[in-house]
């Protein structure tokens, strides 16, 4: 059956990066399956209000105030009228929100449950469990994720993270990944796609490269700490100065791009290291397809989406071996590095030597990522989510197990433990958060239902207008039960 869904998070475009790109490709195909989605994220600078992109996603830009990386002040309670007059307007059915730190995302959650909607999450980062950002931004998560019907993560590491930080059972969590458009990122040469020109002449793109050819090393990142760009400032002097024919394109920005502009003057290296500052997703490929290693040095990471669009470009990746990226490409298409100088060094090293000795057949990588990464499967098999907790699935079919186990089904497991609206069972999930955050927990929901309350006499349902829905010339037919299943079987083989 067809759904109302609400994606709300801090973090969508015109801002580039994985969780935006995210939310944009899972929308526009679930548009595409047949259901409504729109899109309730913060105002940018130029966009307030309401905007429609392509297949007539709908976003609503909510002006408030920015206090760090893109997100919004939390206020826990100011979002509320805006967000129950954006639901009711709509007819959402299904909440869900992204990030672990998106302030938007948590309250939209919040106010879905006071006002009896089904709400699911998807944690696209890794936190860790001794600094004090982390223990506050855990048990933030743990607040929001103990009424939620369903989680979803983008690795079975992000799986774990979030199964600890939040306490939660791992039945109630289910692993989608990333995909990429493989047509977005294809490499230059390839032979399924006309040859590219610039002006009048097909660019060269030679199939190997020889002893002596300069062989590009690509980054693009955001340049933050944990992202790894002190380890690329430390790494990219020793790098250039073991081989000669060797040039890097860095491309991005963030507060660590001063230490790169200082690394290359104090090395002299601006004639072999070209800084492109911020670049729009759209000319991500156009940057990788002049590279032949992607070098990425990440800190710490839940699954990475731009390796995968490297990899789909033709370039050999090398990366630290950090969070979700052990999980996301075969190991013919990668170096593994320890997230340390000297290791980062050696497995660039090893990239380079193999592709001079030609060992590694980069032209394949196109093909093959195609095949192992699709939005369409990603829609699909989060559909399959919002039918589990809907209950057009049952929890046998849903949480795969059996009638044996049925006996020991607890109320606190699965979909069964957070399925009731009920104000006094939300606030028992709510007490079991802490001694003294638990009793502020309950306080918070008492107040936002009173609040919910509140605005149902203030502003009546029957008085807000029902917003037109975008037309449509057809819908993708969705498959039946045996097909999809069939499909799933043949993705897990």
């Amino acid at each position: 059956m067809p759904y109302n869904i609400a994606m709300v998070s801090d973090f969508f475009f015109p801002q580039p990066g994985g969780v935006e790109s995210h939310i944009y490709q899972l929308s526009t195909k679930l548009i595409d399956r047949g259901h409504k989605v729109i899109i309730i994220t913060h105002a940018y600078d130029g966009r307030t209000g309401v905007r429609y992109l392509t297949n007539g996603l709908k976003v609503y830009h909510v002006p408030f105030l920015l206090i760090y990386r893109q997100t919004t002040f939390p206020t826990v309670f100011s979002f509320f009228p805006i967000f129950r007059n954006i639901v009711i307007r709509e007819q959402i059915e299904i909440v869900h929100g992204h990030g672990s730190l998106s302030s938007l995302g948590h309250e939209a959650i919040l106010h879905a449950r006071t006002m009896g909607l089904r709400t699911v999450f998807t944690d696209h980062s890794l936190f860790g469990f001794a600094d004090a950002a982390s223990i506050l931004t855990n048990k933030l998560l743990k607040f929001i994720l103990s009424d939620v019907d369903h989680v979803i993560c983008v690795s079975h590491t992000c799986k774990e993270n979030t199964v600890l930080r939040a306490s939660l059972d791992p039945l109630m969590v289910s692993v989608i990944p990333n995909a990429v458009v493989a047509e977005n990122f294809r490499p230059m040469n390839h032979p399924s796609y006309p040859p590219e020109t610039i002006g009048n002449h097909v660019v060269p793109i030679p199939q190997h490269v020889g002893p002596h050819d300069t062989i590009t090393i690509v980054v693009i990142s955001r340049l933050f700490y944990n992202k790894g760009t002190d380890l690329l400032v430390a790494a990219i002097p020793r790098i250039l100065a073991s081989h000669p024919n060797v040039r890097f394109i860095i491309a991005g920005s963030g507060p660590k791009a001063i230490d790169l502009e200082q690394m290359l003057e104090r090395n002299v290296l601006q004639d072999r290291v070209e800084m492109l500052g911020p670049v729009r997703h759209e000319e991500v490929r156009d940057v990788m397809v002049r590279g032949h290693i992607y070098l990425h040095p990440s800190l710490t990471e839940a699954f990475g989406t731009v390796i995968v669009e490297a990899a789909s470009c033709g370039l050999y990746v090398v990366c630290t071996q950090v969070g979700g990226i052990p999980e996301v490409l075969p190991a013919h298409m990668t170096v593994f590095a320890k997230p340390e100088e000297d290791d980062l060094v050696a497995a660039t090293g090893k990239a380079i030597a193999a592709l001079r000795a030609n060992k590694v057949r980069t032209e394949r990588f196109h093909d093959q990522v195609k095949m192992m990464y699709s939005w369409t499967d990603v829609a699909q098999r989060t559909e399959r989510v919002y039918d589990g907790i809907s209950g057009a699935l049952s929890e046998a079919d849903f949480y795969g197990y059996d009638a044996a186990e049925a006996a020991s089904w607890s109320a606190t497991r699965g979909r069964a433990g957070v399925q009731s609206f009920a104000l006094i069972d939300r606030l028992k999930r709510y007490y079991g958060c802490g001694i003294w955050a638990g009793k502020l927990f309950c306080l918070c929901v008492i107040i936002d239902y009173l609040l919910f309350l509140l605005l149902e006499l203030w502003a009546p349902r029957d008085a807000i207008d029902i917003a037109r829905n975008w037309p449509k010339k057809g819908r993708e037919e969705r498959p039946t039960r045996e097909q999809e299943r069939e499909t799933q079987t043949q993705v897990a083989r």
